[in-house]
C-alpha cells in the first residue's frame, strides 16, 4: 500500500475514534501525525513539527485572551448594546450587519482570518444575549468574509489573479468577485431562512434597556423552534429541521446601567478595552501586523492595567480548540511533506474527461481547503488544470471562479482557520455542540458546493 493511500487511511480513522469515542481529535491528529511521519515517511520532529500552525495558534490564543478580558469588564456588553441602538433594536438585522462588515474588510483588503477574528467575537456575544442561532451568527460571519474576498484589490483576488495571469490563462476580476459574492450572499440567505432569521423578524424591535428581559420569553426567543441551533442545550446535535428545539437563553441584566436604565457606563477599563480593539482593527488592516501577536500584547497592556478584571482571562483562552485545529493541520502538514495532496491533484488531472477533471478538482480543493490554506490550495490546483484548459473544452475563467468558490467558501469548517475563530468566539458551554454543528455543515458545504460551483460556472463554458 502506497504512503499516501495509508496516510488517507489514517485520517478516516482519526475522525471515526474522534467521532465514536469523543476523544480530542486535535490529539489523535498529533499522534497520528507522529505516527504516520516516523513509520511511514520517514520524518524525524522537526519534519512532523513543520507542520505545526504557529502562526494561527497565536491568533487563537491572543484573540481569544484579548476577547476574554472584554467579557470580563463588561466591554462586549456594551458592543452588543450599542449595536441594537444602532438598528434601532431590529435584532433580526445584526446578522446582516456582521456578514456586510466582514465582507466590506475583505474587500478593501483584509486577509479573511483577520476581519473573522475582529469581528467574530463581538457577534458571538451578540448571539448569546439576543438568544439567536450560534451558527446562524457564525457562519454570516465567515461568510461575509469570503463575500468580499475575491474583490480586485483584495489579498485573495489579488493572488488568484496573480496566478491566472502567470499560468498565460484568460482571466476576469469582475467573474470571479461576482461569482464569490453571489454564491455567499445565496448561502447567507438560505441559512437566515432556515435557521431562525424569520423568528428574528418576527420579534420585532427589542428596546436596549431591556437586554435583562430578553431570552425569558419563549415565544419571543424562539424557544421550541424546529431549527435546533438556539444556545439552549440539548443531547442532540441540533442541526437542522428536527433537531433538538433550544431552550430560551437566560441572559444577566445589564451591568452597571445608568440611573435612566438608558445603557451601559463606559468605565476607564471599558474605554481603554474599546481602544485596545480599535488598535488591533488599524494595526491589523492599516499596518499588516500580526493578529495574534498584536492582540497578546494588547491584553498584556490591559491585564497589568486592571489586573483584577484580567485575572480569569488566561483560563478562558479556547485550550481545547486551540489543541484542536493546530493537530488536526499538523497532520495535513504531514501529508503534504509525503506527498499525498499532489499525488490526488494529479490523479485527477490525467483523467482525460475535461468536465469530469473539473468536477473533482473543485472536490479537491473543498475537501484539502476545510483543513489547510484556501489560497494555498488554489496556488496547487490552477497550475493542474492547465492541460485540460488548455483544449479548450473548459473555460478558463468558469474554471477558476469555480475552484474559488469551493475551495473559500468551505472556510465554515472548524478546522479551518475562520472556522476556528468562530468557534473559539463561542461560550465554553456551548462549544462542543457548536462544534459538532459547524461539522454537519461544513461537511454539507464540501458535498454540496463544488458540484453547485462546476454546474453554475464550468458546464456552460464562461471564459
Amino acid at each position: 500500500m502506497s504512503p499516501e493511500l495509508i496516510s488517507i487511511l489514517v485520517l478516516v480513522v482519526v475522525f471515526v475514534i474522534a467521532t465514536t469515542r469523543s476523544v480530542n481529535m486535535g490529539a489523535l491528529a498529533f499522534a497520528a501525525a507522529f505516527g504516520v511521519g516516523t513509520l511511514v515517511a520517514d520524518l524525524d520532529a522537526d519534519g512532523i513539527f513543520a507542520g505545526f500552525p504557529g502562526d494561527l495558534f497565536v491568533v487563537l490564543v491572543g484573540v481569544t485572551y484579548l476577547f476574554a478580558i472584554a467579557r470580563a469588564n463588561g466591554t462586549t456588553d456594551w458592543l452588543v448594546h450599542a449595536a441594537v441602538r444602532l438598528v434601532r433594536g431590529r435584532v433580526a438585522l445584526i446578522p446582516w450587519v456582521m456578514f456586510a462588515l466582514t465582507g466590506a474588510l475583505t474587500a478593501i483588503g483584509a486577509v479573511s482570518p483577520a476581519a473573522v477574528a475582529i469581528v467574530a467575537p463581538i457577534a458571538l456575544s451578540f448571539a448569546t444575549r439576543y438568544a439567536i442561532s450560534p451558527l446562524l451568527m457564525g457562519t454570516m460571519v465567515v461568510h461575509g468574509a469570503q463575500a468580499g474576498g475575491f474583490s480586485p484589490i483584495s489579498i485573495y483576488g489579488s493572488i488568484v489573479n496573480g496566478i491566472v495571469e502567470r499560468e498565460g490563462l484568460p482571466g476576469s476580476e469582475v467573474t470571479l468577485f461576482l461569482a464569490s459574492l453571489i454564491a455567499n450572499l445565496v448561502i447567507a440567505g438560505v441559512l437566515f431562512v432556515l435557521f431562525g432569521g424569520r423568528k428574528l423578524w418576527a420579534r420585532g424591535a427589542v428596546a436596549p434597556e431591556d437586554d435583562g428581559a430578553v431570552g425569558t420569553d419563549t415565544e419571543s426567543t424562539g424557544a421550541g423552534a424546529d431549527t435546533g441551533t438556539g444556545s439552549g442545550g440539548g443531547s442532540g446535535t441540533g442541526f437542522g429541521p428536527g433537531g433538538t428545539a433550544p431552550a430560551a437563553v437566560a441572559v444577566r441584566p445589564a451591568q452597571d446601567a445608568d440611573a435612566t436604565g438608558a445603557g451601559l457606563r463606559l468605565t476607564p477599563a471599558r474605554i481603554a478595552t474599546l481602544v485596545a480593539l480599535i488598535a488591533l482593527v488599524v494595526a491589523v488592516l492599516g499596518f499588516d501586523l500580526d493578529a495574534g501577536l498584536t492582540a497578546v500584547s494588547l491584553a498584556v497592556v490591559l491585564s497589568t492595567a486592571w489586573p483584577d478584571d484580567s485575572r480569569r482571562a488566561v483560563g478562558e483562552i479556547a485550550w481545547s480548540t486551540v489543541l484542536l485545529i493546530c493537530g488536526v493541520l499538523t497532520y495535513v502538514g504531514v501529508l503534504e511533506e509525503i506527498g499525498t495532496i499532489t499525488w490526488a491533484g494529479e490523479g485527477v488531472g490525467g483523467i482525460g474527461v475535461p468536465l469530469l477533471a473539473a468536477v473533482l478538482l473543485c472536490y479537491i480543493g473543498a475537501i484539502v481547503s476545510a483543513f489547510a490554506s484556501s489560497v494555498g490550495i488554489m496556488g496547487a490546483l490552477i497550475p493542474l488544470a492547465v492541460p485540460f484548459l488548455a483544449q479548450g473544452e473548459i473555460g478558463a475563467v468558469g474554471m477558476v471562479a469555480a475552484l474559488a468558490v469551493s475551495a473559500t467558501v468551505v472556510d465554515v469548517s472548524p478546522f479551518s482557520t475562520n472556522g476556528a475563530l468562530v468557534l473559539a468566539a463561542a461560550p465554553e458551554a456551548e462549544r462542543e455542540r457548536f462544534f459538532r454543528q459547524l461539522m454537519v455543515y461544513g461537511g454539507i458545504v464540501v458535498a454540496a458546493v463544488p458540484a453547485l460551483a462546476w454546474l453554475v460556472l464550468v458546464v456552460p463554458g464562461f471564459g
